[in-house]
């Protein structure tokens, strides 16, 4: 069996400058190879000590017991700045909860069934878009998964598609984010005092600001639709809407920025990620991807978006699942002690940086059986179930678990059926699919696949 592609590790030691140019290429392969087998490594520097964690008890303690106790740490948001402002996804404390408050209704189970039509009107242009490439050649399928996942978003958030001019100027400005930014900015490995600059590319900085912009022509346009009682009831006008029940205070439009920009960088990027190797994985797993084809055909109709459709796609969801154990969207957490710890019978002083690996963890040898093997049906044997409780956090855990994580798996399953519905995936040689960690978990040179259309199936209207 061939294995899915998966970055090759440093060497064990290399010296901090060496760490330094690697991790900002790539922070999957500046990683040694024995963090796939240990509990906990410590990683010391001249300005700071971190600790990935990987044994279940240690981190359930920091994300589920003691989360107060272990805040995301700020060198995370020192990378995301220029885009995310004051965001849920990088603040701690009252703010952060208190943001949570607000948001967290949107994303109920009651609320995702009003939405779905919209998710379905999504990914039926998906597959109308990909069908008139189908048979003409190689398609680069991170392209087409990032703009089926931004359709979703402008859809869900703002009852918008992304032919809508902003829409479309927002995707373009983020095409360009994605590319400038890397995963970490200098203030993420060195200490530096809140007034020094932290000297972010010029062209991370204007698109930052362009896709601020756009969105904020859309949150006041928002404004003005609520007042004059003309706003759809969409994500957007219920988070609006919704005021703290504690403080009975709701986001300010300025306030309303930061979190539709990280709505669109959590909700569409790493949905674009997992589909995108979805897609990969079911094209070099033909046999799976037919599997996947038929319960397809049999549970979903193409001109009608039955809800129930969603629980009865079974197979579908645990391919989704298996993906993103393989290739978690988001490779890496970090959290902050804010006062001495005691793990696995090292004293940690406060201000420690806690670093919590999906990518590791899901691959982890002693937590998994055949760990970099693609096996969808593992999710249904009973060491795959416990493997799932002990170790598998696409979307972290505790009360920082993602609030979109039931939207996403709503999204990514209805988005994959659909489309390996209408169409068969064939993977190429050339270029080489290899993971690199930018903002998310990519493809250094893309996904190419082969598509073509399936015989005798109606494409959906």
């Amino acid at each position: 069996m061939t294995l899915p592609p998966k970055p090759p590790s440093r060497a064990n030691k290399v010296s901090f400058l060496q760490y330094i140019k690697l991790f900002r290429q790539d922070i999957l392969s500046a990683q040694p190879a024995r963090l796939y087998r240990a509990w906990m490594a410590e990683f010391r520097t001249l300005f700071f000590r971190s600790y990935m964690i990987n044994q279940p008890g240690l981190i359930n303690t920091v994300l589920r017991e003691r989360p107060d106790d272990f805040p995301k740490s700020d060198r995370i948001k020192e990378g995301l700045a220029p885009l995310l402002g004051n965001s849920v996804f990088v603040t701690n404390g009252e703010v952060w909860k208190a943001q949570r408050r607000i948001i967290d209704p949107a994303f109920e189970g009651g609320r995702l069934r009003e939405i779905y039509p919209a998710i379905w009107d999504a990914a039926v242009a998906a597959v109308a878009r990909l069908s008139e490439k189908a048979g003409q050649g190689p398609v680069e399928m991170e392209g087409v998964t990032s703009h089926v996942a931004a359709d979703v978003i402008f859809r869900t958030l703002f009852s918008i598609p992304i032919e809508n001019q902003v829409a479309a100027r927002v995707f373009s400005e983020f095409k360009d984010y994605q590319r400038s930014q890397p995963i970490v900015n200098f203030a993420a490995l060195l200490p530096m005092p809140k007034w020094m600059p932290r000297f972010f590319n010029k062209r991370t900085k204007e698109t930052a600001r362009n896709i601020r912009g756009l969105i904020a022509q859309l949150t006041y346009q928002r404004m003005e639709e609520m007042k004059a009682g003309t706003a759809p009831d969409d994500l957007a006008t219920k988070i609006m809407t919704t005021p703290d029940p504690e403080t009975g205070k709701c986001f300010t439009p300025d306030e309303m920025v930061d979190q539709v920009a990280i709505f669109f960088l959590a909700g569409h990027e790493t949905s674009a990620s997992a589909l995108g190797w979805a897609l990969y994985l079911l094209a070099t797993n033909p046999e799976m991807q037919d599997r996947v084809a038929a319960e397809a055909a049999e549970v979903v109709d193409p001109e009608v978006p039955y809800f129930s459709a969603v629980s009865k796609l079974k197979l579908t969801r645990d391919v989704f699942r298996e993906t993103m154990r393989l290739y978690p969207p988001v490779p890496m957490m970090v959290r902050e002690n804010t006062c001495p710890v005691q793990f696995r019978g090292r004293d940690i002083r406060k201000g420690a940086q806690f670093v919590i690996s999906p990518w590791h963890l899901h691959r982890h040898e002693r937590l998994w059986d055949r760990p970099d093997e693609f096996d969808p049906d593992r999710w249904q044997t009973k060491a795959g179930k416990a493997s799932m409780r002990e170790a598998y956090i696409p979307f972290s855990a505790g009360s920082r678990v993602c609030p979109g994580s039931g939207f996403a798996m709503i999204e990514g399953p209805l988005i994959l059926a659909m489309l390996v519905r209408a169409l068969r995936f064939e993977s190429v040689e050339k270029p080489a699919v290899m993971p690199i960690a930018h903002l998310t978990v990519r493809s250094k040179e893309g996904i190419w696949l082969k598509v073509t259309l399936r015989h005798g199936e109606k494409l959906p209207k």
